[in-house]
């Protein structure tokens, strides 16, 4: 069972889409975390276990981030129970569904990593100013980074419907305005996750700065995923090697020998009409060599770089044979 689930797993991560990725990636740190909780709980040290979560957490203290500069990204690919993680995960599906299909799907990665840095930064500028007890001393999850998809989805689609349970039909418009306003409400009564309500408000307003600039003609994915693709680039060279570059395909060159020279002549001056006729004719109809005559008259008219891909397999097989 366990096989066939990690096997699933796999197979969504490598052709899912990025929403799919990120929720796999959450639910795995997840796991490992929990994992690593009952490891301590079995060895009697559970009460040791916050360390851990404070080490992958973004703290309150400006010290602390500075020696721990992974905390940065870590700590929204954290979270601290089920319920915290399930309500993330649901939003992130249901609304990053619909920045997908809007944006892109090369928007979301950047998108959720943007809102979570911003989220981070609302929450320890806010930390500075008030007082720790307050706030918080480490802030974790990806609620930040959801909020900046939740609110980038409302801004591009605002009559965008939703079908909410026991509710119905709901303009999405509305539904990202009741969640920002819940958010601005609980800063107000001081509640137990004022941190993480500001956090969420920073996220909010990334999510909307982001498709603003987009219609401006600013697309800052771009070099959001050029950073990605650099790291991935670098960790593909350091377990791998040095990739080897594609070698350059040469054009097949085919040696054939006919005896009947003149049903040769024939074929070619054939398949010639033919193709002047209709130069979109795919040949089915004709053999081997009288397609291969076909292609090669072709060359000597518009060059090799005129074929069709069709064209250029049936001149690359001909050539082995």
């Amino acid at each position: 069972m366990f096989q066939s689930i990690w096997e699933d797993a796999k197979r969504e991560f490598n052709y899912g889409n990025m929403v799919t990725r990120i929720i796999i990636l959450n639910v795995a740190v997840f796991l490992i975390i929990n994992i690593v909780a009952v490891f301590f709980f079995l060895a009697g040290q559970i009460d040791k276990f916050p360390v851990v979560v404070k080490w992958l957490s973004l703290s309150s203290g400006w010290q602390f981030n500075l020696t721990h500069p992974w905390v940065i990204f870590t700590h929204m690919f954290l979270h601290d129970g089920f319920w915290h993680i399930l309500w993330n995960m649901l939003m992130l599906y249901w609304f990053g569904r619909i920045v997908g299909d809007f944006l892109g799907n090369q928007r979301i990665l950047p998108l959720y990593l943007l809102g979570g840095l911003a989220g981070g930064i609302a929450y320890f500028v806010s930390a500075q100013i008030n007082m720790p007890i307050v706030i918080g001393e480490m802030a974790l999850g990806a609620s930040a980074a959801v909020m900046a998809i939740v609110v980038a989805a409302g801004v591009i689609a605002p009559n965008y419907t939703m079908n909410l349970l026991l509710i119905g039909p709901v303009k999405l418009k509305y539904i990202v305005a009741v969640l920002v306003l819940l958010n601005v409400f609980s800063i107000a009564r001081i509640a137990p996750n004022t941190g993480g309500n500001i956090a969420h408000l920073g996220g909010a307003a990334l999510g909307w700065i982001f498709v603003l600039m987009l219609r401006e003609g600013n697309d800052i994915s771009i070099p959001i995923n050029r950073i990605i693709n650099s790291i991935s680039n670098f960790f593909s060279q350091l377990f791998n090697g040095a990739p080897k570059s594609p070698p350059r395909r040469k054009k097949p060159h085919v040696a054939y020998k006919n005896t009947n020279a003149g049903e040769v002549k024939k074929a070619t001056k054939k398949t010639t009409a033919t193709r002047r006729g209709n130069a979109n004719s795919d040949n089915s109809g004709l053999s081997q060599q009288e397609r291969v005559d076909a292609i090669l008259d072709k060359i000597k008219v518009s060059g090799y770089d005129s074929l069709s891909q069709e064209e250029k397999e049936i001149l690359f097989k001909a050539s082995k044979e």
